[in-house]
């Protein structure tokens, strides 16, 4: 929700762009930090990010960088999101899991995408408000609370799972068991070296479920460097690491 003094800015020489003026400057670094998927555009184009973020950053909310959402918790950089979601490769209707929900933006923008979205989050206070805030903008997102690296408490696998948060390598078998032939899990996972050569920084990965005459494959694309917190659960980090 806007402040009074924004409001008055947006109209006052030297003050602060108004909220279109910013979500076109987010698009056009859309455009050109490689996202081509119109859908994934217009979704981002239409999504209100500015009430997604904690009150007093609105003025940010289409800045170029992750913002703080309390928890020790953020709203991913924009351009990160667009990347995620284009890389799910959705379709009308597929049954997707959001891993992380956080403030709901993620979430939000799958479901803009034509996505029916299930999103978990480990964080009882940011689940219940990311459900009311995404029931009062309109989405049609079920959010629950969980472990969204342990047994997932859902029946039926996912047409394409995106993940909001860095997990060790191999990511959690969890996620890759719970794809659909077909299925796409878009991930952040964070490399060691050969040896123990130590940390080689993050990477945002893509497995996609291949079901052939051999069997089951999960070939594995390298989609570039990312930078998350880091996925607490069973199969990912400590939560000694997120206090």
């Amino acid at each position: 929700m806007s402040t009074a003094a924004d409001f008055f800015r947006r109209f006052m020489p030297g003050g602060t762009p108004p909220l279109e003026q910013r979500r076109a400057e987010m698009l056009a670094r859309l455009r050109s930090g490689g996202i081509h998927d119109q859908r994934v555009l217009e979704a981002m184009a239409a999504v209100p990010r500015e009430e997604f973020v904690t009150e007093g950053s609105e003025g940010d909310a289409y800045a170029d960088r992750a913002l703080p959402i309390g928890y020790r918790q953020t709203i991913s950089q924009p351009l990160m999101v667009a990347i995620i979601v284009e890389a799910l490769e959705l379709d009308e209707g597929d049954r997707v899991l959001d891993v992380g929900t956080g403030s709901g933006y993620q979430a939000a923008v799958i479901a803009r995408c034509g996505g029916r979205v299930v999103s978990i989050e480990r964080i009882p206070r940011l689940a219940a408000a990311a459900r009311s805030r995404l029931r009062r903008l309109g989405f049609d997102v079920h959010v629950v609370v969980g472990d969204g690296t342990g047994r997932l408490p859902f029946r039926g696998l996912f047409d394409a799972i995106g993940v909001a948060a860095a997990s060790p390598w191999p990511p959690p078998t969890s996620l890759v068991d719970g794809l659909a032939p077909g299925g796409r899990l878009v991930i952040p996972v964070t490399h060691v070296g050969d040896g123990g050569g130590g940390d080689l920084g993050e990477r945002l990965i893509r497995l996609r479920r291949v079901d052939d005459d051999d069997g089951t494959h999960f070939p594995c694309e390298d989609l570039g460097a990312c930078r998350f917190v880091p996925l607490i659960g069973v199969q990912g980090y400590s939560v000694d690491m997120d206090e």
